[in-house]
Parts: C-alpha cells; sequence; structure tokens
C-alpha cells in the first residue's frame, strides 16, 4: 500500500508547497494560476429539463407512501430548467434511529474510500443513568445558501451550482483543504488513495516473518458515477488527493433517483425535495414543523434542515 505521501504526491500543488526556498513559491503560484482560469459557468435553461417517467402511471394518492411521493415530485422539478429548483434536505431527528444505514448506503453508492464520509452519524448520550438516552444527528453536506468552502479556494474548484447544490472538480482541485478548515460543520474530507481490504491482512505472518498484506478486493477498483462522470482512481488518479463532499447524489437525481440516504433510511427520517415547488413534501415539513439548521451564527444559511 503506498504511504500518504506518496498518494499526495500526484497534487503538484502540494509538491511544491514542499520545496524549501523562493523557488518552490514561485512554483506554487505557476501551478494555481494553470490550475484557477474562470469560475465554472453551469448550464441552464432548456438543456437542464429532464423529461422522466419512474411514476407516470401511479396516480397519486391520499396516503400513498412518502417516497412515492418524493419520487413524483422529484421528477416534477426534473421537468423545470436547472435554475428554477432548490434542494433542500429535512431530517426529522426524532425518526432517526441511528442505524447508520444513510450512511453506509452512502458509502456504497459513492464507492467511498476509508476516510471519506459523507453523511456520518452523530450520537450523543444525553441525561444520567438511569435515566438516559441517546441523540442521532445525520450530518451530511449543508448546501449552504452563503457557502464558506467556496471564496477560500484558490483554484475556483468548487462552486455553488443554480439549484443550491455545492460542487467541486475534482481534476481541478489542488488539495490544499482550505475548503476543509473553512466548512464549520466539517462536512468535507480528502480523499488519500486509501482502500479498505489492502491492509487487511496486517499483523499476519509467514513462514520467513515477513509481515502479509492482503489484497484489495475486486468492488475496491469499480469506478464512481459522482457528477455524472466515472472515476476510477486508478494510478492515484482524481478523486485521489482531492477533497470531497456529499452532493445530494446530482448523479441519481439526473435519472430521476432520490439520493442513496434517503431511499436507505429504515426509519423514514430523511426527506429530500424541491422547496420551490410549493406543494412538495420538503416545504410542508420545513412549515408545518419546528425546524432548525445547524450554527445558525455563521451566517451559511444552510439548506439542510432538521424537525427536533
Amino acid at each position: 500500500m503506498k504511504k500518504v505521501n506518496e498518494i499526495m504526491d500526484r497534487r503538484e500543488f502540494i509538491t511544491a508547497g514542499g520545496l524549501v526556498g523562493a523557488g518552490a513559491a514561485v512554483a506554487g503560484l505557476a501551478i494555481v494560476k494553470d490550475r484557477s482560469g474562470s469560475e465554472a459557468v453551469d448550464p441552464t435553461g432548456d438543456n437542464t429539463v429532464r423529461k422522466l417517467s419512474a411514476v407516470t402511471n401511479l396516480k397519486p394518492q391520499a396516503n400513498e407512501d412518502d417516497h412515492v411521493r418524493m419520487q413524483r415530485e422529484l421528477e416534477r422539478a426534473m421537468a423545470k430548467p436547472v435554475e428554477k429548483r432548490k434542494w433542500i434536505m429535512v431530517i426529522d431527528t426524532r425518526r432517526c434511529v441511528g442505524c447508520q444505514a444513510c450512511t453506509i448506503g452512502c458509502i456504497a453508492e459513492n464507492k467511498l474510500p476509508p476516510g471519506v464520509v459523507y453523511r456520518p452519524v452523530i450520537q450523543k448520550e444525553l441525561g444520567e443513568y438511569p435515566n438516559v438516552a441517546l441523540h442521532f444527528l445525520p450530518r451530511p453536506c449543508m448546501q449552504c445558501e452563503k457557502p464558506s468552502c467556496v471564496p477560500v479556494c484558490p483554484v475556483k474548484a468548487t462552486w455553488k451550482r443554480p439549484d443550491g447544490v455545492v460542487v467541486v472538480d475534482y481534476d481541478k482541485c489542488i488539495g490544499c483543504r482550505y475548503c476543509l478548515n473553512a466548512c464549520p460543520y466539517s462536512a468535507r474530507t480528502s480523499d488519500f488513495g486509501r482502500d479498505y481490504t489492502i491492509a487487511e491482512a496486517t499483523g499476519a505472518r509467514d513462514v520467513k516473518g515477513a509481515p502479509i498484506y492482503g489484497a484489495p478486493a475486486p468492488w475496491e477498483g469499480l469506478p464512481s458515477n459522482e457528477y455524472g462522470k466515472s472515476w476510477d482512481r486508478k494510478n492515484h488518479g482524481s478523486p485521489v488527493g482531492n477533497a470531497r463532499k456529499c452532493h445530494f447524489c446530482l448523479h441519481r437525481l439526473e435519472k430521476g433517483i432520490l439520493p442513496a440516504c434517503v431511499t436507505t433510511c429504515i426509519g423514514r427520517a430523511t426527506y429530500f425535495g424541491d422547496s420551490r415547488d410549493p406543494d412538495s413534501l420538503v416545504t410542508e415539513l420545513i412549515t408545518k414543523n419546528n425546524v432548525q439548521t445547524l450554527l445558525p451564527h455563521w451566517d451559511n444559511k444552510p439548506n439542510c434542515y432538521y424537525i427536533v
């Protein structure tokens, strides 16, 4: 297994930053200038409309399942241009059981390596024995209205889309991790190129006393489809060395499928939809319930709401 330093060598900026002297500073600035370019411009208008038909033949019912309703509303939202959608997530903390199915579902969907987690579930113990209770708080990216991670990026590798989702360009990111420090929610992590199974047998010894290392599992070499592209991480290519984060499963939305964390939640505690649709379930939830956002004093204006 390659060491972290070897993995991070792929990012020229980090290499330049590790050099000594004035030449290193010049090299680092040259790399930043080369990668920076102009800000990304997302497509808008009719080209972003998606005609989906997964539940077209299923008529709405008064007491239909929330997932069926959200699926229907997703298709309705995707039929609009991207700039007329506004994706938000609502999490009912009263229904979360701390099973972490959303965490595992997200890891499986996005082929996340060790150390990269988009949706951890934070656990807190409340009260004193014998009156003790556990409180669970799923924490995806907040997809802030005013994301503090965006302005600190020196190469403009992260930005906010017209539909409210903050994204990362893996090919543009230089791995400086400024955005990790800027995010008050710790919603970003770095991909160091590790595998779950490569050191599976570490600690065992062969007949000569040398340590035995396990082989990577075949499924770890499968590409992920984040942002609608194929990322296979071979030879420590992107997104190894990059900042990574939750993106509301944009690649699934394009196909008319709800985010993985929503569909895997066994407690039905996670809701997703278009807040610009006045008839959507998420709009109904945030107007009829006592909702809060995390760290409101930071004024990031999160688009993830918690029912408490």
